[in-house]
């Protein structure tokens, strides 16, 4: 296997990395920023309720986009296994 595929297949592993954990991680960004922004407003210093909003938050976004993004990882993962001959040859 060259250096440029070699790369090109951790360059399409990271963008895919990115397309999965993205969302997800802006959610959770954006729900802690509000909380954040109320705690501040309302003096509310309780770390359990920052965390409770962000896992709710987590768990509907998954619930929402997860079928998208396993089908992602799995269709990756079925053109990865596919290309294993041309890589290795």
């Amino acid at each position: 296997m060259s250096p440029e595929t070699a790369l090109n297949e951790l360059r399409m592993g990271l963008e895919l990395a990115v397309l999965v954990g993205g969302p997800l991680l802006l959610v959770v960004l954006v729900v802690g920023v509000v909380v954040g922004l109320v705690q501040a407003a309302t003096q509310i210093n309780e770390p359990t309720v920052a965390f409770i909003a962000k896992a709710v938050a987590m768990a509907l976004a998954l619930a929402a986009m997860g079928s998208f993004l396993l089908g992602q990882l799995v269709e990756f993962t079925i053109a990865l296994f596919q290309r294993i001959p041309q890589l290795v040859g």
